[in-house]
């Protein structure tokens, strides 16, 4: 079912929205920082009253977004955000036009073009005042690693071509480094939009947001990893990531084999499981936004789910050989596998379940990551 997608201000709840879909996604913000969400039928009138969306916010969020708001900025800091991008100029042009209009401007831009077949690439960066290079080996963590080498800022901030940055969102992520232990800051990803089946599900069912408080990952949060694996990947995401210059000369550049067309995907939350084998602390900052453009047709989503899986499956063996923490290859080879037996017993029982939509091509993919591991070379 095709949503609205709104962006509602609480601060000053009087007022009335009026939708002309069936249904709605509301996100929910004080003083231009998110604290909730919530989402339902339209009523016949088309009408409702934003003062009745208020029982729908997270309160500690609330609190905290009040907190935040009186904190003394931080001090300035040099800063890099690197975008990664392949054929896709319309795109990049939309993102690096966010960019520009950033509270706190980047110092640069980096634009690594992946290889894309031609010119327009260059002229969309070039024409945003972007720093452009040119990385043929195609895959996103050669990408980022070649964007790592590139920027100069003490902060390095990724985010992805299809995404628009809000306008505070460098300055949140920078922000969010108060204090010497934090090495990693993601922020939060909400929809752009949810005009199609396959963008509402993937909200539904695979979004990126991971709600409206700020976390802090650090030795605590590590310390599953020997027994279950630590889920990393609920410190963020890829789109929306940044980092101190000099965790890349302490923990080393992204693992190339978990590219796309390689692996799949989920180079980014291994590196974050090796910054935290290392003692250092990932901090999730719901104040840092992007919107992304999720997958249009469930076709793309389809190939988009099986590469996730894959990735996953082929990063639990990359950290259980990077940190010997039998945790990763418990989950790896036991408990995703328990997992998906009882997902499909349930699923077979129960057709047509929507969660259950993509159970195939889940499995399939996290089966093809455990054997592409299996045959990637080890590095050296």
């Amino acid at each position: 079912m095709r949503l609205i997608d709104l962006d509602v201000e609480l601060a000053d709840p009087d007022g009335t929205l009026a939708i002309d879909r069936p249904g709605w996604r509301a996100t929910l913000w004080w003083r231009e920082r998110p604290i909730g969400h919530v989402e339902g039928a339209t009523p016949p009138d088309g009408l409702i009253e934003i003062r009745d969306l208020l029982a729908h916010t997270d309160s500690a969020a609330l609190a905290e977004a009040r907190q935040r708001a009186a904190e003394t900025p931080p001090a300035p800091v040099s800063l890099s955000v690197v975008v990664c991008t392949r054929d896709r100029p319309t795109e990049l042009a939309r993102c690096l036009d966010s960019l520009r209009r950033q509270t706190r401007p980047a110092d640069e831009i980096v634009v690594v073009d992946n290889g894309s077949a031609d010119a327009r690439t260059r002229e969309a960066a070039e024409a945003h005042g972007a720093r452009y290079v040119r990385e043929d080996r195609v895959g996103l963590d050669i990408a980022r690693n070649r964007g790592a080498r590139t920027a100069t800022g003490a902060i390095v901030a990724y985010t992805d071509d299809d995404v628009i940055a809000d306008m505070r969102w460098l300055e949140r992520l920078v922000a969010a480094f108060d204090s010497p232990a934090i090495a990693v800051v993601t922020g939060l990803v909400l929809p752009a939009e949810l005009d199609t089946e396959a963008q509402a599900h993937f909200e539904t069912y695979w979004g990126f947001g991971r709600g409206y408080r700020r976390i802090d990952f650090g030795t605590d949060f590590f310390a599953q990893d020997s027994l279950t694996g630590a889920p990393v990947w609920q410190i963020g995401t890829g789109a929306n990531m940044a980092f101190r210059r000099e965790v890349f000369q302490t923990v080393g550049l992204f693992d190339e084999r978990l590219c796309h067309g390689a692996a799949g995907c989920s180079g980014d939350t291994e590196f974050w499981h090796r910054v935290l084998r290392g003692g250092g602390t990932c901090r999730y900052e719901p104040g840092a936004v992007v919107r992304h453009f999720h997958r249009r047709d469930m076709a793309a989503l389809s190939r988009q789910i099986h590469s996730y899986m894959r990735g996953h499956a082929a990063a639990l063996l990359i950290q259980y050989e990077r940190s010997g923490n039998r945790g990763n290859l418990r989950r790896a080879l036991a408990h995703m596998p328990l997992l998906y037996a009882r997902r499909l017993a349930g699923h077979l029982r129960h057709r047509g379940a929507r969660h259950d939509r993509f159970l195939w091509q889940e499995i399939g993919g996290y089966v093809s990551g455990l054997l592409y591991y299996l045959r990637a070379p080890r590095p050296r």
